[in-house]
């Protein structure tokens, strides 16, 4: 049986960032969660992580979740200015997966 794009039992999504410094494409696989249409990602490794810095440099994305493709707009989520969002995704992503630990990146599709 295949699993709807976006599924909640689905386990990871697949997203392509512009490299900052080659320009080119980017594809990491991550774990997420979703929230009121919204994709959200938990970067372990904070603004360290390259896809973090990458995504800062050019905002627009591509995901694939299941058999969804879309283009969508990231943004780090400001822990101090969204403290309630943060610190909802980062249960949302306990729950899923038994870790929510990191910076949180939101994606909103196009």
């Amino acid at each position: 049986m295949v699993k709807p794009a976006g599924s909640r039992n689905t386990k990871y999504l697949y997203l392509t960032t512009t490299g900052r410094r080659t320009g080119r494409p980017r594809e990491i696989e991550i774990w997420f969660t979703q929230r009121a249409g919204r994709y959200y990602l938990v970067a372990e490794h904070r603004e360290r992580a390259q896809w973090v810095r990458n995504l800062r440099a050019a905002p627009r994305v591509a995901v694939r979740v299941g058999r969804r493709s879309f283009a969508a707009h990231a943004r780090v989520v400001d822990a101090k200015a969204e403290p309630a969002l943060a610190h909802t995704v980062k249960k949302l992503s306990e729950k899923k997966y038994g870790w929510g630990n990191g910076l949180v990146v939101e994606l909103d599709p196009a």
